[in-house]
């Protein structure tokens, strides 16, 4: 028999990533009850519908009155108001973790906000996802084999990050902790990068003369390549603003690296070209993913 570790849940933003692992932690029995908080009482109803939820509350701060485990899981632009509603309204020793892809943004907007509970916040951060959005595209093994990064501040206790790399690995992740500017770094250039340029080549293919044309007879590498620009837009705007300074370096570099390909390009040199691709396709296959 599993024994269940979280008594109450509380899941605050129930869309992909909020939903997931509410359906992740339900498979796994690692649960008894769940509760869904949020702005709108009509896309908690349909979580709950979904079987998602077990109950919803538009009242944040009442839904974390009696939850033992907070996940909040809104676009980081929202953090800060989240953390508002709910400092100073939790029980004695429930415990905070958000999923938002900034750390260094999070952990200062909990300093200001979450000051009551910083000992209990556990920032963290889910490296898994779908183009898709919505309580509709939640799915239990989203977290399967994929890793879970936390960033415990100095101020954490060290039973609240072992309960939440608990919870993680119920849901099926593995969990690595690292500080929160090596992961904003780390995650400006394999993540908040790969969508800005994706966003970017699909907006100007678009704005061409033969933007038709284009997408007409765009095929499978344009597909997976631009896959990522159909995310949510509101969620890229907040993670892009709040981890600017570490994504403006990777865009810094990318962009010297467009510029040695237009180079050589411009000279026809095709030693180089060759030289260029054969180094960065001995660089990827070194990697398995």
């Amino acid at each position: 028999m599993v024994h269940r570790m979280i008594k109450k849940l509380c899941v605050i933003g129930v869309g992909l990533i909020g939903g997931s692992l509410a359906l992740a932690l339900r498979r796994a029995a690692y649960c008894d009850e769940i509760i869904g908080a949020g702005r709108h009482a009509d896309r908690l109803q349909l979580a709950k519908d979904l079987g998602v939820i077990d109950s919803f509350d538009t009242d944040i701060a009442a839904a974390v009155a009696t939850a033992d485990v907070i996940f909040v899981a809104v676009p980081t632009g929202a953090m800060a108001a989240v953390f508002k509603q709910i400092d100073g309204k939790l029980k004695p020793g429930a415990i905070v973790t958000d999923g938002g892809s900034a750390k260094s943004s999070v952990i200062n907007d909990a300093r200001e906000y979450l000051a009551q509970s910083l000992s209990q916040f556990v920032p963290g951060h889910p490296i898994a996802g779908t183009e898709q959005s919505g309580v509709e595209a939640a799915f239990a093994e989203l977290y399967h084999d994929r890793r879970v990064i936390i960033t415990p501040m100095p101020e954490t206790r060290q039973a609240a990050s072992d309960k939440v790399t608990e919870m993680w690995r119920a849901a099926g992740a593995e969990v690595e902790s690292m500080p929160a500017a090596l992961h904003d770094d780390i995650l400006a250039g394999t993540s908040h990068l790969p969508h800005l340029l994706a966003f970017g080549l699909v907006n100007c293919l678009f704005e061409s003369n033969n933007s038709e044309s284009y997408f007409r007879y765009a095929a499978g590498g344009f597909r997976d390549f631009t896959r990522i620009a159909s995310s949510d837009p509101v969620m890229w705007r907040d993670i892009c603003l709040s981890n600017k300074a570490a994504l403006l370096d990777s865009l810094t570099g990318y962009q010297s690296e467009l510029d040695r390909l237009k180079d050589a390009l411009s000279n026809e040199d095709g030693e180089r070209l060759l030289s260029y691709f054969q180094s960065a396709k001995t660089s990827r296959d070194k990697f398995k993913f």
